[in-house]
């Protein structure tokens, strides 16, 4: 059985031969015993059999029947899907290799280069937050810096499938695994949690703030790296389903801590969902990059955006009111720059990361804005990720690597000694950290957030 971009469903794969090295989990992490908590491990034991297709996650029988862009028929089937997100996971703060109810799986190789993966909860560097991005008055660090955003993504059973099927030999990425007729199967559901540097004081909606430690970098700008705490801002989501008309749906949720529930993670509150990038529409007019307000498109007829100002603070959107967070590029829309996941990487995400980009509106600038099928590469000279940015990258990250070299590390091997007391039994303090700096052959900036 196949899905619409989907792999064969129901045979069974040859397991990955135990001899393969596993994926380092890390690559920069304090010196042990600055941090005592527990370490980010990457759950990488992908199924080598596909997961039954009639065992679809429940929400799958809340789709509407008819896609529209009025928002009240979604918001039951977003909610269902944030909660299968969430199931399991608040209670071990997401170290979902130990989720009780179902399995969850990281991307591999996300721990190389100056962007690549910390090792207390597996955050990345992606996106800069330029001032006045997510409230009015929200600053900079220091004059021609910026704050900074970080992420963390995780795949369902279906989805570590897929990527199990990419990486079933460690050494040699498949890509045609991810490429029509093959990809992601039906079924496949991605989360991705993404947080903030910025004081909370600076942004109204993250009052009662969600929050995390991480070993992240000072500034957008300085890499000198620290245990920081960052706070929750948006989490999205992606689902394959056979019955959306580009093969995926791309949802975003936006933190709103003036709600203050019981459970803070229920602060997290829909922005909309799209499954598709409206070609035809080339105008402006509701761009709205420093969010006063929330700016709804009414000719949007693939994207449907939460009317509900009461609960959702304001926001900019994407390009002309498409679906984006509130740290994503407000000129450009979820679909828009997934559809760009490709190995190589021969287009940039967004028509204004080009040394001469297109005028807005033209038909240059609207090649980002098609809607292409799923496991269709956005350039023919390449292979299609299947939409998964995270994926591509990856790949992207280990033909950079120079064998026989190893960089990153694995959790297993970071040891914190225990902590000494002084004669009152209070811990002796040590010297400040040094940041711990590992291999890096390549320096990775990622402009705009990647689910």
């Amino acid at each position: 059985m196949l899905g619409l971009c989907g792999i064969s469903i129901g045979t069974a794969q040859a397991a990955v031969p135990p001899s393969q090295a596993p994926f380092p989990d890390f690559g920069f992490m304090a010196e042990a015993g600055q941090y005592t908590g527990p370490i980010f491990k990457l759950s990488q034991d992908y199924p080598s059999q596909a997961p039954d297709p009639t065992k679809l996650p429940a929400f799958f029988t809340k789709l509407p029947a008819t896609f529209t862009n009025d928002f009240s028929t979604w918001r039951d089937y977003m909610m269902a899907v944030r909660d299968y997100c969430f199931e399991g996971n608040l209670d071990i703060d997401w170290r979902v290799e130990k989720n009780p109810v179902r399995k969850w799986y990281h991307i591999p190789w996300q721990h190389y280069g100056q962007a690549g993966r910390e090792g207390i909860h597996g955050l990345t560097k992606e996106a800069p937050v330029k001032p006045n991005q997510l409230a009015i008055g929200q600053g900079q660090p220091t004059p021609g810096d910026f704050y900074q955003t970080y992420a963390v993504g995780f795949f369902n059973d279906f989805g570590g499938y897929g990527i199990g099927q990419v990486w079933a030999d460690h050494t040699n990425p498949n890509l045609d695994a991810t490429t029509a007729p093959h990809g992601f199967p039906n079924g496949t559901v991605i989360s991705k949690l993404l947080f903030v540097d910025v004081p909370v004081a600076q942004v109204p909606s993250l009052v009662n703030p969600t929050q995390w430690q991480g070993y992240i970098q000072q500034t957008y700008n300085n890499a000198n790296r620290s245990i920081r705490t960052v706070s929750l801002i948006q989490m999205d989501i992606a689902v394959r389903d056979d019955r959306a008309p580009l093969g995926w749906l791309f949802g975003t949720f936006q933190y709103n801590g003036a709600l203050n529930r019981p459970i803070s993670w229920d602060n997290l509150i829909p922005v909309g969902i799209m499954w598709g990038n409206n070609p035809a529409l080339t105008d402006s007019t509701y761009d709205n990059p420093t969010p006063a307000e929330t700016k709804i498109n009414p000719n949007m007829t693939e994207t449907s955006i939460n009317p509900d100002t009461n609960e959702l603070p304001p926001t900019h959107l994407g390009w002309n009111g498409r679906l984006n967070g509130p740290v994503d590029n407000p000129m450009s829309s979820c679909l828009s720059c997934h559809m760009t996941a490709e190995v190589p990487t021969l287009s940039p995400l967004n028509p204004l990361f080009q040394a001469n980009p297109p005028p807005v509106g033209s038909p240059e600038w609207m090649r980002w804005f098609q809607n292409n099928k799923c496991g269709v590469a956005f350039d023919k000279a390449a292979k299609s990720a299947d939409f998964s940015l995270q994926l591509a990258m990856g790949v992207e990250n280990y033909y950079d690597w120079a064998p026989p070299a190893q960089s990153g590390l694995f959790a297993n091997d970071y040891q914190a000694p225990p902590v000494q007391l002084d004669a009152n039994g209070k811990p002796l303090l040590r010297a400040a950290p040094r940041v711990k700096r590992y291999p890096i052959l390549r320096d990775v900036e990622t402009i705009g957030t990647e689910h």
